[in-house]
């Protein structure tokens, strides 16, 4: 029985308030205030489609060390931060997974993420994989003031599939590839260019979308009537119910999709009302996910009775819920990049990136593993030959030891105001772990006044530096709250 196995999201913590976005616009477009309802994920300045899609991932994966068992990864995205750069090698890197893995990019349309999610289906079906890891993340940028600013999101949402006991069973597939340009954006272009809605709705997602949903259900052996949930995303308002009209499908079937707490996340959007479904699917449920975009895509699956007992820790109703709203338009706007902003002489420098030294390094850089001494256990970050430990200092016994997935606290910390940064003031400081080992780290998602001494921390993976002029991203780990642990304590003092 091939299916998905486990699941995870993601959805960054900002939600910028659409009243104080479309306030803030309303002097030049006014016809904005009609969309100045909820909320919609907003990225931080160093998380982009790649970082989340590594979140959405660990979320899935669990947090255990021996990820052995995954022998492929597809990384879709239509804004992946490189053109030519393998993606999912780098996610691949920050989740340890082994070099022996096959690994591609998935791109070039919003159905992209759906497809490798197929991809991955067949592959196991097929006998080409065991197991294979489906991460999708997309931040596309808007201009100001316009209505795809308010509609977007933030966010990503990942897939383990193989075969044996999954949580939702794989029954059929159908697609349709057809050349309807709705939009598209060109070689270098930031931003999208689209055409009038009502021949995107009526010309494009009416006409398309489906065949791909008969197909796939006729693949299932099941008819519209029989779906229990319906996950479409658009920015369209009823295009679902539209579509499950057309498509023999029960009205209440229809799932919310995430606008107006979330806005719609391009690609990754279809996973993420997937995932959302699975988390309040019971066994027996049929799902059907479609997806608009250069045709259509559409996949149907069953419930089994492991939907309920595999939930990811945090999935799309935890990432929902761990939420802080954003009425800082103007912040948006700088994290998005919208602005040019004097950012002082502090922040001229070069950002040139060692690329021997990266990859020399890419297990410590990139995936956060140092080095436990064999003979002492002492545990110590970066890893070197010579262990650190007192009155052993040891040679070439250090193993690796990753440090991503183990709970750690604040020793110590500072809040600068005289470095640069893009979210002033600049927190960082020394993280120690459980078991052993401490890091000298940024600390993000705080505002002044948020870190004390003794918090709970956990890893994330970020970015930490752009190289401008030459168009590289440098990615490392940084220390985030951990508001769950910070919470279980707080009870417990309690009683």
């Amino acid at each position: 029985m091939v299916g998905i196995t486990a699941w995870g999201a993601y959805a960054p913590r900002l939600r910028l308030s659409r009243k104080a976005a479309a306030s803030a616009n309303a002097w030049v477009a006014p016809n904005l205030m009609g969309k100045a309802k909820g909320e919609r994920s907003m990225a931080n300045w160093d998380e982009d489609a790649l970082t989340m899609a590594v979140e959405a991932a660990r979320d899935a994966l669990g947090p255990g060390d021996d990820r052995t068992f995954v022998d492929a990864l597809y990384y879709a995205s239509t804004t992946a931060p490189f053109t030519d750069r393998l993606n999912a090698g780098i996610v691949s890197a920050a989740l340890t997974l082994e070099k022996s893995i096959s690994a591609a990019d998935i791109t070039g349309s919003q159905r992209c993420g759906l497809t490798a999610l197929a991809q991955a289906l067949t592959a196991v079906k097929g006998g080409a994989a065991k197991t294979v890891l489906v991460a999708a993340g997309e931040h596309r940028k808007a201009r100001a003031a316009s209505p795809q600013e308010l509609d977007f999101g933030d966010g990503a949402a990942a897939f383990l599939v193989s075969a044996g006991s999954p949580v939702a069973e794989f029954l059929g597939h159908g697609a349709v590839t057809d050349d309807f340009v709705d939009h598209f954006r060109g070689a270098g272009e930031e931003f999208d260019y689209s055409w009038e809605e009502r021949w995107i709705r009526d010309e494009g997602i009416v006409k398309l979308v489906p065949p791909a949903i008969e197909r796939a259900l006729a693949a299932a052996g099941i008819g519209g009537e029989q779906v229990t949930h319906f996950c479409f995303p658009s920015t369209f308002s009823g295009m679902g119910a539209t579509l499950a009209k057309k498509c023999n499908i029960p009205a209440e079937a229809v799932r919310d999709n995430l606008a107006a707490v979330m806005g719609e996340a391009g690609s990754a959007h279809s996973l993420i009302m997937l995932a959302h479904a699975l988390e309040n699917a019971k066994a027996g449920d049929i799902i059907l996910v479609a997806q608009f975009g250069a045709g259509a895509e559409a996949l149907v699956f069953r419930a089994t009775d492991y939907v309920k007992t595999r939930r990811p820790a945090r999935g799309v109703t935890g990432s929902l819920a761990d939420r802080k709203e954003e009425t800082n338009y103007l912040k948006f706007l700088f994290f998005n990049g919208l602005v040019e902003w004097d950012k002082g002489m502090r922040a001229e420098k070069d950002n040139k990136t060692a690329l021997t030294t990266l990859y020399r390094n890419e297990d410590m850089i990139l995936g956060l593993v140092g080095g436990r001494c064999r003979e002492t256990g002492v545990v110590q970050f970066p890893r070197t030959r010579i262990s650190v430990a007192p009155n052993n200092p040891a040679v070439d016994t250090q193993e690796p030891y990753r440090f991503a997935e183990r709970p750690a606290s604040v020793l110590s910390y500072s809040a600068d105001y005289l470095t640069f940064s893009m979210a002033p003031p600049n927190h960082y400081g020394m993280v120690v772990f459980e078991g052993g080992g401490r890091i000298f780290m940024d600390i993000t998602d705080v505002e002044p006044g948020d870190v004390e001494t003794g918090m709970p921390v956990k890893m994330a993976f970020r970015l930490k530096e752009v190289d401008e002029k030459r168009g590289f991203r440098r990615y490392f780990w940084k220390a985030i709250p951990d508001r769950a642990r910070a919470a279980a304590a707080t009870a417990q003092a309690a009683e």
